[in-house]
């Protein structure tokens, strides 16, 4: 991409917004987190519940900001318009209406962060530096017009994270993405809280394809008993629907997976006619059907697959989602598998499956999952099932909600159930010995990233 072309000028930022710049500038890059501004950043000044972004102006520009949106006057150079938030979504709209991208939007249940960055690998081992994807988990109402935003006009292609929580919610995000290519990852309880079951999940996952462009395509999981629910969401919209998975009839379809020594796996695809071997550095059988859509999303994007399949080989374990590391113990080491980022029903069994094959001692500290309404008790221990077969020999439970499952583990696992991260973190360090395997996941809100941090990966 041309770093020499600014991403906005004030004279573009106040034509999208409907603002007044009062003063030239430009601006490489957009933040509306006054801590993430760098040089040459626009800043998002934005008021909310809790804080109000123009207290922070000034910090900003000693960061290094090249000018602010605001709905206040200030001292700096800025645009000012009547409503901040609105601004960005105008901005974020802007954007793609100025892409010749090729856009794809992710979301899923589970999987749509590693799905999304897996993309991003694969796409950029074609097109280095011209494929531009959304940070972090910036999906929702503010992600999404941010991560747009930041789009540079020269993109090729540009790989878009959905997330939602309510009904609705993905029905407005995908009006602004207004994606080319679209697809679900899975379908799985999370948030249930908010939803009668698991179709209407389906549903509102189903409203991205309301979002394609003409002649879009959308990608659906084969496997999923919600999948006929999703194909009937994206027949109105859709030109195309390819199905991936590895029960026969999906169009893209694993015929053969091989576990490495190394905990990868050897993968054989069919996709019309043809078929393409890759590894899939990441274990576990989740990450087949992430490396699945990955492939269907390259294929439709018109995109290279044979690197692709390189990029996937080579693709590292996502901080939060699957990082590898070993922490250093008095006498030893032991393995640490860092998926603290979040945690539902399905996510906690397919990465109990991936601590099933590591050697040595299967230790597991699994956070409350949240959102999860009046069915939390049955599916907090329904996780026992799981961890008997991941061969767990210590469960290190977090949360009030891991009550039903400490009760249904009694008498089968030495298991310890604690309130929060710290009381966590200390257990652990009384529990781990050299040679040991644990798996950290749970509910962000948990805090299990802070344990992450202490034992020597991610950052907090």
């Amino acid at each position: 991409m041309n770093d020499a072309v600014p991403l906005w000028t004030s004279a573009e930022i106040a034509a999208a917004t409907g603002g007044v710049a009062s003063a030239e500038f430009a601006v490489t890059g957009v933040a509306f987190d006054s801590r993430e501004v760098g040089p040459g950043d626009l800043f998002v000044a934005m008021k909310g519940e809790a804080s109000d972004g123009h207290l922070y102006l000034d910090q900003a520009f000693a960061q290094g900001a090249a000018g602010a949106i605001v709905s206040e006057p200030c001292a700096h150079p800025h645009v000012l318009v009547a409503d901040s938030f609105t601004a960005l979504q105008m901005l974020g709209r802007a954007s793609r209406a100025r892409s010749g991208a090729t856009i794809i939007g992710v979301t899923g249940s589970v999987g749509k962060t590693s799905a999304k960055e897996a993309l991003f690998a694969a796409l950029d081992r074609g097109a280095p530096g011209a494929v531009h994807r959304s940070v972090k988990s910036y999906n929702n109402h503010t992600g999404v017009p941010l991560s747009l935003a930041r789009m540079p006009r020269d993109a090729r292609f540009g790989v878009f994270e959905m997330g939602m929580n309510h009904a609705g919610e993905l029905a407005a995000l995908t009006q602004i993405v207004r994606p080319h290519i679209a697809v679900v990852t899975a379908i799985a309880p999370a948030h249930t809280e908010f939803f009668r079951d698991e179709s209407a999940i389906a549903d509102a996952k189903g409203e991205i394809f309301a979002g394609l462009e003409p002649d879009g395509i959308a990608i659906i999981p084969f496997d999923s008993p919600h999948r006929d629910r999703l194909t009937a969401a994206a027949a109105p919209h859709a030109s195309r629907i390819v199905t991936f998975g590895i029960a026969k009839g999906a169009d893209v379809r694993a015929i053969e997976t091989v576990r490495l020594a190394t905990g990868a796996t050897f993968v054989t695809v069919q996709q019309d006619g043809r078929e393409l071997s890759f590894t899939m550095a990441q274990p576990g059988m989740h990450w087949v059907s992430n490396a699945l859509a990955v492939i269907a999303c390259v294929e439709a994007a018109g995109a290279d697959l044979g690197l692709a399949g390189l990029a996937l080989a080579e693709l590292g374990g996502l901080q939060g989602r699957g990082a590898r590391f070993m922490t250093t113990l008095a006498d030893g080491q032991a393995l640490v598998i860092d998926e603290s980022y979040n945690a539902n029903p399905a996510s906690m069994r397919a990465t109990l499956a991936v601590l099933a094959k590591e050697p040595g001692r299967h230790v597991a500290l699994l956070g409350e999952m949240r959102e999860l309404g009046e069915a939390s008790a049955d599916y907090h221990a329904g996780l026992a099932e799981p961890i008997l077969a991941a061969n767990v020999e210590m469960a290190l439970l977090v949360g009030e909600a891991m009550a039903p499952l400490a009760q249904a583990l009694e008498g089968k696992v030495e298991t310890v159930h604690v309130g929060d991260a710290a009381a966590a973190l200390t257990s652990l360090r009384t529990i781990l010995a050299p040679g040991d395997a644990v798996l950290i996941k749970g509910s962000n809100g948990v805090g299990l990233a802070r344990v992450v941090t202490s034992l020597g990966g991610g950052k907090t």
